[in-house]
């Protein structure tokens, strides 16, 4: 078991049994040596569609039962609607998903009463986990005892997307919600029709199946295009496994980068300050009136940025991954309503940012797409990259100048590296080849940005080719 960039991951037959006991019980005995939480108090517990959450969710219960606390089961929801509900309720929470990763895989997310757990949270945790390890900790004979308030929290967050803009604000278009195993997919389709949206509902599957909004398959991305022609669909939306990262593509189907969504969101907000990961594109700064502070990747470090610029004093705070996922460290004025501040990544507001833009622009999704004029960029991933090979291959990186150099070769020129978060390489002629092991599960990955979209599909290609060179090399 490991935190990786957002979350508790592993393989689920390991999840499943003592290891959620485990560090369910860690967590909640965190909150108690912290003063966060006191033996009484809520915790609530929501989960994805992969066939190894509701087991995992019922061990964790069991465990946070064990301690005497109240646990509310708020079953399979959107991990922004769990963790708003339970911010409300200045309640702890625990969302069981792997997100986008493989259905062998899955985790824990952990919240705070006060919002999503820091690094330093995840150390802490940690510690109090391999403490209790150590003294033998077993959970025998608990039951898990819940109540019951999926609906509730539901409609809590409905209700937040509902005032969010005019009821008619997608009057007019027609969107395709691509379900597959979302927990978001149902939602997607209640909230875009109640904005007057007419929805076409595609895809929808009983089995898991891991969609990773940075790297959309050319299969999916093919199934796009396809419907978007049958349909004639001004978009398609979706999200990851637990609906925390937005996935939206045009009405030609081509599907839209994430940061581009959070550019998007940032505008439609009016922001004075974004906060965003170091793999999002690199024109974000040029685009828009506001200050950009760049971080590591993850939300852990997104939140922490944003909660430094808010006790500086900044003003309409937003945060967004490359992922698509946006975060608002401060409270907004929207459509004459108050949007709480919610510092954990959500897929609803992008989607329909990007979808009210359309209307309220009178032009259609590939054009505002293109119309920022952002580089080119593009990404994607080696699936089943051990963490032996991608910590070789940096290390190697990371030695010299020369074998930076060396690992370029004929593509180009370095000009200058950057090593906040992985291997970031620009080359001479402005073009952008960063590789990135991944902090949840065994990949690597890769992001490029050229002055095209198909200088930045070669730069991608000849990337991955020199990865898997290296390594069987």
């Amino acid at each position: 078991m490991k935190f990786g960039t957002s979350g508790l991951r592993g393989l689920a037959t390991e999840l499943a049994g003592a290891a959620s006991a485990l560090y369910a019980t860690a967590f909640a005995t965190f909150l108690l040596e912290s003063g966060l939480a006191r033996i009484g108090d809520e915790i609530l517990i929501g989960r994805d569609f992969r066939a190894s959450s509701p087991a995992i969710a019922a061990v964790c219960a069991a465990a946070l039962s064990a301690l005497g606390f109240i646990v509310v089961d708020c079953g399979a929801v959107p991990t922004p609607a769990l963790a708003l509900y339970a911010q409300a309720r200045k309640s702890g929470c625990l969302m069981i998903t792997g997100s986008h990763i493989p259905a062998d895989r899955n985790g824990i997310k952990f919240y705070r009463p006060d919002g999503e757990i820091d690094k330093g949270d995840e150390r802490e945790i940690t510690r109090i986990a391999l403490q209790l390890e150590k003294r033998g900790y077993v959970l025998e004979g608990a039951v898990a005892r819940r109540q019951h308030r999926e609906a509730e929290c539901k409609a809590f967050f409905m209700a937040r997307n509902r005032k969010l803009m005019e009821i008619n604000a997608l009057k007019g278009l027609t969107v395709g919600v691509y379900q597959h195993s979302t927990v978001a997919r149902d939602l997607l389709v209640d909230i875009l029709s109640y904005h007057c949206a007419t929805v076409v509902t595609l895809g929808r599957s009983e089995g898991f199946i891991p969609v990773d909004t940075e790297a959309v398959s050319d299969e999916t991305a093919q199934q796009f295009k396809l419907w978007a022609k049958e349909h004639r669909l001004d978009a398609v939306v979706s999200a990851d496994g637990d609906g925390d990262r937005p996935l939206v593509a045009d009405d030609h189907g081509d599907p839209l980068r994430g940061d581009l969504l959070g550019l998007v969101t940032a505008n439609f907000l009016q922001a004075k300050a974004v906060v965003t990961p170091v793999t999002s594109n690199s024109g974000i700064e040029t685009a828009g009136s506001f200050k950009v502070v760049r971080t590591k990747v993850g939300s852990p470090f997104v939140i922490a940025a944003m909660l430094d610029l808010v006790a500086s004093g900044h003003e309409r705070v937003v945060g967004f991954e490359a992922n698509g996922g946006l975060l608002t460290g401060t409270d907004f004025d929207s459509n004459g309503t108050k949007l709480r501040a919610l510092p954990t990544r959500d897929s609803f507001l992008p989607i329909l940012a990007a979808l009210s833009l359309v209307n309220t622009s009178g032009q259609p999704l590939s054009e505002i797409g293109s119309s920022f004029q952002l580089p080119a960029a593009a990404a994607d991933r080696l699936e089943n990259f051990s963490v032996e090979s991608s910590t070789r291959l940096m290390t190697y990186l990371r030695t010299a100048e020369t074998n930076i150099a060396a690992f370029v070769g004929s593509i180009g020129v370095v000009s200058k590296v950057s090593d906040v978060d992985g291997l970031r390489i620009t080359l001479a002629d402005k073009r952008v080849l960063h590789l990135r092991p991944s902090g949840n599960a065994p990949e690597m990955r890769c992001y490029v940005e050229a002055e095209n979209r198909e200088d930045a599909e070669l730069l991608l290609r000849t990337g991955l080719d020199r990865i898997r060179n290296w390594t069987q090399g």
